[in-house]
């Protein structure tokens, strides 16, 4: 009966509240109050014949929404005066920008041919009347809002030294068709895409470090088991479909191996496997639940989830099962532990009234609550560590929203109908 117990805890942590959602435009929540550097961002001028204002106006937003939620600008749409002789041969006049306050300007040409797109981005110092930095895209109409988001990558490179995350994705589930399925979008919900079509249960995607590869969690066959499949191929793979649970699966850093839970034992133990599902190493040892692993960065430790001291915690140990200790000491019911890229922060959610998305330093000091609204849970960072994804049921609706780190900007993204839950963040550029 025990082992019952703690199965049937293990099935309650590892699934989510369902409900039906439905987004349409950007919904911001909240916004930062620092003095942040302002932006212009001029829609691109047309350097051929065809005019296509529309092309124009939606890299000039997206590069607004883009780089107003990287928290390190504030960004606006202006319109310009037409340039004359095109923008390789028309100087720039700092003069107006800087008496209206701006200190960085982004402005650009494009040209369409058939479905040929030439885009052309440059972004200004404006105080300093010098250009930073400019990138030139060949290719094709449909391709306008990748080169966009590369461009606002290009920006906070130009500005920290550090490429975005803008080409990232997210991979979520989505009850769109009837059945949880995994869908992939751009990380501010445009370009959405399907990937499994199992008409059954997909819980918990994790993304391989090259980003090339998904594993999941699929009750396909009647149990949960652990599947593999490539972002580009239809082909899903068992990778565990040992007895009992094969949940909360988490590529290691390097990619080579998979730490799980499995119940084959009895009770949910964290597990690490080879990357096809061999080699099966026990890490943990208890009579309690043990669900959610997650690796740190550098692969030396993880981090996860376990009852054995009643309630849902969040504990840590070495790779190889060792040194385990509590690492979350505050609240009464802490899960979804998730590393940040350099290791430094953990974000987590705790039952707090309903769930909150809080972030601690490594260690576990200096908690710092991120959202006080709704039920949120799974909270997943940007591969550059600025934004944090979740899911969050507000108003009856659960979908996928991005934040900054410090918790401003909280937006809603998913555009799926149906319950949007499980985010994850794709590499960059994937």
């Amino acid at each position: 009966m025990k082992q019952l117990i703690h199965l049937v805890l293990a099935c309650l942590l590892f699934l989510s509240m369902q409900q039906d959602t439905g987004a349409a435009n950007y919904i911001e929540v909240t916004a930062a109050g620092n003095r942040l550097l302002k932006l212009a961002v001029v829609p691109p001028q047309p350097m051929g014949t065809v005019i296509r204002p529309e092309l124009a106006n939606e890299t000039a937003e997206l590069h607004a929404f883009d780089l107003t939620m990287s928290g390190l600008v504030a960004a606006e749409r202006r319109d310009a005066a037409p340039l004359v002789h095109g923008l390789a041969l028309t100087p720039v006049d700092f003069v107006p920008w800087l008496s209206a306050g701006y200190d960085l300007l982004i402005r650009g040409e494009y040209e369409l041919r058939g479905q040929e797109l030439t885009l052309e981005f440059r972004l200004y110092d404006v105080v300093a009347k010098k250009l930073l930095t400019s990138k030139r895209f060949l290719g094709r109409e449909k391709d306008l809002r990748r080169y966009a988001h590369s461009f606002s990558d290009e920006v906070l490179r130009a500005l920290t030294g550090e490429k975005g995350a803008f080409t990232s994705k997210i991979l979520y589930v989505s009850t769109q068709s009837g059945n949880k399925e995994l869908v992939v979008m751009d990380w501010d919900g445009f370009n959405s895409q399907q990937l499994t079509s199992n008409r059954s249960i997909n819980l918990s995607p994790d993304i391989s470090p090259d980003g090339r590869e998904v594993i999941f969690t699929s009750y396909k066959r009647g149990n949960p088991d652990l599947y593999k499949r490539a972002l580009s191929s239809n082909l899903e793979v068992p990778v565990s479909s040992r007895s009992g649970l094969n949940i909360t699966g988490a590529w290691s850093p390097d990619g080579n191996r998979i730490a799980l839970a499995l119940s084959k034992d009895g009770n949910t133990e964290i597990y690490t496997v080879a990357k096809d599902g061999s080699a099966p190493n026990r890490l943990t040892v208890s009579h309690a639940a043990n669900v959610s692993p997650a690796w740190t960065p550098d692969g030396s430790k993880i981090a996860f989830v376990s009852d054995r001291l009643g309630k849902p915690q969040i504990f840590v140990m070495d790779a190889n099962g060792g040194n385990v200790r509590r690492l979350i000491t505050s609240g009464s019911y802490n899960v979804n532990p998730s590393w940040s890229p350099k290791g430094d922060k953990l974000a987590f959610a705790r039952m707090a009234g309903g769930f909150q998305i809080f972030v601690a330093n490594a260690d576990g000091s200096n908690e710092i609550q991120l959202t006080f609204e709704g039920n949120n849970e799974r909270p997943r960072w940007s591969p550059d560590g600025r934004l944090i994804t979740f899911s969050s049921r507000r108003g009856g609706q659960e979908a996928i929203y991005v934040m900054r780190a410090d918790g401003s900007g909280q937006t809603k993204v998913s555009r799926s109908k149906g319950l949007s839950q499980h985010p994850v963040w794709t590499p960059r550029g994937q």
